[in-house]
């Protein structure tokens, strides 16, 4: 019986998972266990060792198991280009695209008085530092079109303008395979506006 309550509350645990209902959780955990030698070891393993080891970099907030994470630490990323995201799944996504060689800065999150994030919590000034000590030229922002998202935006191009270090955005539109009768209003106006020549 005890061997059931921790089983169910493993799969209470892994329901909270974003993506994992209870019935997807129910599910993986039957496969850990079908699966105990070759998976679920491992995996503990794995947890355990990343609980343990896991911190945010002290240079740009992503997370890592060094002080420094490697991004920072490979001086050929120093290209003078600081990318900023919102959160670490962002600077993830970036990097799977390997568009960008460059460096980032994590804020961790996005400006909200509803939820009463500020510029202090989300490492703005900190922001602001990194582009006089690094002797950044160019502070890309990748943050989300969302209203918090360009807020922010808004807010760290204000803090960096006594800095006069160039501030670009993502280009926003139409996706590449993206058909236009099924995009939003917002999404094909503002590819009307970043229109650019052949």
């Amino acid at each position: 019986m005890a061997d059931e309550t921790g089983i169910e509350a493993l799969i209470e645990l892994m329901a909270r998972l974003p993506g994992l209902g209870p019935r997807s959780a129910r599910r993986a955990v039957l496969v850990l266990l079908k699966k105990r030698g070759q998976l679920m070891a491992p995996l503990a393993q794995a947890l355990a060792q990343v609980a343990l080891a896991a911190r945010d970099c002290q240079v740009c907030g992503n997370i890592s198991t060094a002080e420094v994470c490697p991004i920072c630490a490979n001086p050929a990323r120093a290209t003078g280009e600081i990318c900023v995201v919102a959160d670490v799944a962002d600077l993830w996504a970036m990097e799977r695209g390997q568009a960008f060689r460059g460096r980032y800065h994590v804020l961790g999150g996005t400006l909200s008085a509803l939820d009463g994030v500020g510029p202090d919590e989300l490492g703005i000034p900190r922001l602001v530092g990194r582009v006089g000590d690094e002797g950044v030229r160019e502070v890309i922002l990748a943050l989300n079109a969302t209203v918090d998202g360009q807020t922010t935006a808004h807010y760290i191009a204000d803090a960096l303008a006594p800095t006069a270090v160039q501030i670009t955005t993502l280009a926003q539109g139409v996706p590449i395979g993206g058909e236009l009768d099924y995009l939003d209003d917002g999404t094909i106006g503002a590819a009307l506006r970043a229109r650019r020549g052949l």
